[in-house]
């Protein structure tokens, strides 16, 4: 596929005519086709959702996929097949907005020393409200665990305009994310060990540590559905989420202080695993233990570590969210 514009605009999906029926008319409209392409990556999908494009969506550009490789590597080969200097990750059920394409492209163009950023994600059902994956700009404490601007733990906020600045962030969303898209190539892509969830945050934790800025631009939003794959409390989910957040220091840590902050968020999960004995959710204390037990064999691939910790010198990584969330009873960024 030759590079005609500057922006690419790839939707990936799996069995999700539903969600292209639905959502897939917002991003036509409002995409500004001057600047970038609409294109759906296929993993494949087994219902109708190619014939769908075909016949109900034909400005779309159809990348067709054998098999489905996941989130990660569905991403990667999509990119690495496609020719253009960004590329915006846009999951399948994100409403846009006018204009949300050319803040974006605009700031990045403006901003060499930047290498990603999010528009601001409001949630599609509540949409005076932040969404749960992304709200606007997110970040990492001092123990690794993510947080928002515009969500703590459990604790979403309404957007009254707050958090409408343009700052420096830890990580964008994969939800929506803009990226230079040799960036990306060069960092290494999204790494499809962790599956799903967190995937995004250790992207932008490489680039990071490449030297380029993660900004938030809240001038450019969108709407996200969210939460359609795995609810809160599901035991997968949990299993995910602890698992790959271990990964995701253990891999970007230096030796210097990896081990100690990895046996500081042992302690802390030990304390989550004991809760959910506690309160008879054995499910999701199971989920707990096989994600340290699968970390243990896992962290085994991964045997290059940098040499800066961001935890560290990075000034806003410096909260401690338990502290803050459960003691102090600070609910909001």
């Amino acid at each position: 596929m030759s590079e005609q514009k500057p922006v690419a605009v790839i939707i990936l999906n799996w069995n999700g005519e539903k969600l292209l029926r639905e959502f897939l008319p917002s991003v036509i409209k409002t995409t500004d086709t001057k600047i970038a392409d609409v294109i759906v990556a296929d993993n494949g999908s087994t219902d109708n959702s190619v014939a769908i494009i075909k016949t109900e969506f034909p400005s779309v550009k159809l990348l067709k996929f054998a098999e489905n490789y996941g989130f990660a590597e569905g991403y990667n080969r999509a990119i690495a097949e496609t020719n253009y200097k960004y590329t915006i990750l846009l999951n399948s059920d994100v409403e846009t907005t006018t204009g949300w394409v050319n803040t974006l492209f605009e700031y990045m163009e403006d901003n060499p020393n930047v290498g990603a950023c999010q528009p601001k994600i409001r949630a599609y059902h509540a949409k005076d409200t932040f969404e749960y994956a992304g709200a606007s700009g997110g970040f990492l404490d001092k123990n690794g665990y993510p947080y928002c601007r515009g969500r703590v733990f459990a604790t979403v906020e309404k957007d009254n305009g707050q958090y409408d600045s343009i700052i420096p962030i830890f990580w964008a969303t994969g939800a929506t994310l803009m990226v230079r898209s040799q960036l990306y190539i060069d960092a290494g892509g999204l790494d499809k060990d962790f599956f799903a969830h967190m995937e995004e945050i250790d992207l932008c934790w490489r680039i990071l540590l490449k030297g380029y800025q993660i900004m938030v631009v809240p001038q450019s939003m969108v709407y996200h559905l969210g939460g359609g794959s795995l609810p809160a409390s599901n035991p997968r989910k949990t299993y995910l989420n602890f698992r790959n957040n271990l990964l995701l220091l253990h891999k970007n840590l230096p030796d210097s202080t990896r081990n100690k902050t990895l046996f500081r968020r042992r302690l802390l999960d030990t304390i989550a695993w004991a809760k959910f004995v506690a309160t008879l959710d054995f499910k999701n204390a199971s989920a707990v233990w096989r994600a340290h037990c699968d970390f243990r064999h896992m962290r085994k691939a991964y045997t290059q570590h940098p040499d800066i910790d961001l935890l560290k010198t990075r000034s806003d990584c410096h909260r401690n969210i338990l502290l803050d969330y459960y003691l102090k009873g600070r609910k909001t960024y």
